[in-house]
């Protein structure tokens, strides 16, 4: 089971993404067995120009003060990118000592909301635990699992019929994992974050393992590939442009190329989602009592 409330938060991140680093990656020549996965405790004091004492306190959350000149060497030293970085200052920046405020319930902005109706692309309003708040029916046709009061990870994990959709399901789920890391930062201790992510650790190994690797990825615009029932493979580009004055709230939208064939195809879904809402219209007015 992967513990998700930590007071050692800093430790466990150093040591998991110790574990990581190859020793050949840093100029260490690997001679033999060796009985640790990743960089020895020692080996990343010695890179980082720190006391072996010192690094082996920081891990086991005996000192929890080191400087930002510490933390971006040890950085360095296990190879992390900018926004790993960023998440390990983060880490180690001292924490207000007065009790975290209960998030406020996730409202989307009405102007966010009707933005959906009109958009003419499939897209939802997802929230800061990646809860569906918002969808409009084209995106909901895309994908039947992003409608109101689904969460993406739950989805993502834990339901077949979602990894069915997505050809590189392997690559995509555990960058959805570190995404998810990065947004909630040290608010690992959150009740939400708590249940959700001891659910998921139950449900999947895929996303326990990823879990335990402490990954962290900054949410940025890319392409995905789609096996969708109806009308084929898609290749899509995915954008999550955040949304001003909320606590997190971002708005995904799926959409192609101009003149593409996935454009065609997105064209064609959006003409059966019409046809069958007006289906539905039909069926309404001639049901008895009407």
């Amino acid at each position: 089971m992967v513990r998700v409330s930590d007071d050692n938060r800093l430790g466990d991140y150093l040591r998991a993404r110790r574990e990581l680093v190859s020793p050949e990656s840093v100029g260490i020549p690997a001679h033999g067995v060796r009985r640790v996965a990743g960089l020895r405790r020692e080996e990343v004091a010695m890179l980082a120009g720190i006391s072996a004492d010192y690094y082996l306190r920081l891990e086991q959350g005996r000192d929890r003060n080191p400087s930002v000149q510490v933390l971006e060497a040890l950085a360095h030293v296990l190879q992390l990118d900018a926004t790993a970085t960023d998440y390990l200052l983060r880490l180690g920046a001292p924490k207000p000592r007065n009790r975290a405020r209960r998030p406020r319930p996730e409202t989307v902005p009405t102007a966010t909301a009707q933005l959906l109706t009109v958009i003419g692309l499939p897209a939802f309003i997802e929230g800061r635990y990646l809860d569906v708040l918002a969808a409009n029916p084209l995106v909901t046709a895309l994908s039947p699992n992003v409608r109101v009061g689904e969460n993406r990870l739950r989805s993502v994990f834990l339901d077949p019929a979602e990894r069915d959709l997505h050809p590189d399901w392997e690559r995509t789920a555990p960058r959805l994992v570190a995404g998810f890391r990065n947004r909630i930062g040290d608010r690992v201790d959150d009740p939400r974050v708590v249940q959700l992510v001891g659910e998921l650790s139950l449900g999947s190994e895929e996303f326990r393992r990823g879990w335990a690797r402490h990954d962290v990825k900054p949410i940025v615009s890319r392409s995905i590939r789609m096996n969708h029932p109806q009308v084929g493979e898609l290749e899509l580009a995915l954008s999550k442009l955040a949304i001003e004055g909320t606590d997190g709230q971002m708005l995904v939208v799926y959409h192609a190329v101009p003149g593409s064939e996935a454009a065609d195809k997105l064209a064609l879904l959006s003409a059966l989602v019409v046809d069958t809402a007006s289906a539905d219209e039909v069926s309404r007015q001639d049901a008895p009592g009407r």
